[in-house]
């Protein structure tokens, strides 16, 4: 089976998850894993972006440690790190998506 590489919760670096967020679409992906119950394929996301522009999203994501990707056959499941974020980065993702719920007017 095809494995994918993860930074360890010890190797996540602050500048790294914050630059990964920085960017809308990336932004975009953790929020929406953080609302959604269980994992989502890269397929179930309506980027605005092409799809090698996407793939280099999501794997921006996976190298700074924010989700977590596996293959289920011919699939990537996508599954948001927040245990692991939240041990390394108390408050972090909350705050974000806080931010975000803000500008979106959800709040």
């Amino acid at each position: 089976m095809r494995r994918l590489e993860h930074p360890s919760r010890e190797e996540m670096r602050l500048d790294t998850v914050l630059a990964a967020l920085a960017d809308p679409v990336r932004r975009s992906v953790a929020c929406r894993l953080n609302h959604a119950f269980g994992d989502h394929a890269c397929a179930t996301f309506e980027l605005p972006v092409s799809k090698s522009t996407a793939t280099y999203h999501f794997r921006t994501l996976r190298e700074a440690g924010i989700i977590r990707q596996e293959y289920e056959g011919t699939k990537i499941m996508n599954t948001l790190r927040k245990d692991d974020l939240d041990a390394r980065f108390p408050g972090l993702l909350d705050a974000v998506f806080a931010a975000q719920d803000i500008e979106l007017g959800e709040s």
